[in-house]
């Protein structure tokens, strides 16, 4: 593959959704968006994003991205969309649909938590596994950018997704990785061929929406 390709990466989080509220783990339950309460939200993201041309769109295959991105409107009738399972959150297995209180005495969740979301999940995935289908993803992406000249690229994705891609490209822990509903981050990207960081290393990045004191 070709060195020194560059491309604006914006990568955002679905909206809110019930789950969300009741603070239960969701992984990869189909959940959908929680209306009228995530409006706000997407609409502030719609408003962040309006103007910008993507050259190509992915998105996770669940519904709550997919609805996630008919709200933002940022796809237009050519711009290349390719809905990605590969983007889907972290499989939480048996943590699904339950609540820190009724997980906090469990033995193998506390080791979990003590790991920074290392260890494998019972019936779900670890964070290496999560990594490496997103190393997959990211390489195809440097192979697409390639082939089409693309050079700015949106995601739709998870918070999970957001928080590991952030420990990737700007060398943050697990704890300080978080972004809220309906934000995420806006990464300039050079793929170098196959380095530490999967071909891609991170020259500079910003949030979305940018804060109203990055704007004066």
């Amino acid at each position: 593959m070709v060195d020194d390709l560059d491309v604006e990466l914006v990568v955002v989080r679905h909206g809110i959704t019930a789950w969300n509220l009741a603070r239960r783990y969701q992984g990869q339950r189909d959940i959908p968006l929680l209306l009228p309460d995530a409006e706000e939200g997407l609409l502030l993201l719609r408003k962040a994003l309006a103007g910008e041309r993507f050259d190509a769109i992915y998105t996770s295959d669940l519904q709550r991205c997919r609805q996630t991105l008919e709200w933002i409107q940022a796809a237009r009738p050519d711009t290349p969309l390719n809905l990605e399972p590969r983007l889907r959150e972290l499989d939480f297995g048996e943590y699904e649909g339950k609540v820190y209180d009724e997980l906090k005495d469990l033995p193998h969740y506390r080791a979990w938590i003590d790991s920074a979301g290392e260890l494998q999940i019972p019936g779900g995935e670890s964070a290496a596994e999560l990594r490496s289908r997103l190393d997959a993803w990211l390489f195809d992406m440097a192979a697409s950018v390639q082939r089409h000249g693309y050079r700015k690229v949106l995601a739709v994705t998870h918070g999970g997704v957001i928080r590991e891609l952030r420990r990737r490209f700007e060398t943050i822990g697990f704890w300080e990785g978080g972004v809220h509903q309906a934000q995420g981050r806006r990464w300039w990207l050079t793929h170098h061929g196959m380095n530490d960081k999967g071909g891609w290393l991170c020259r500079c990045s910003s949030a979305v929406p940018e804060p109203a004191n990055e704007r004066l």
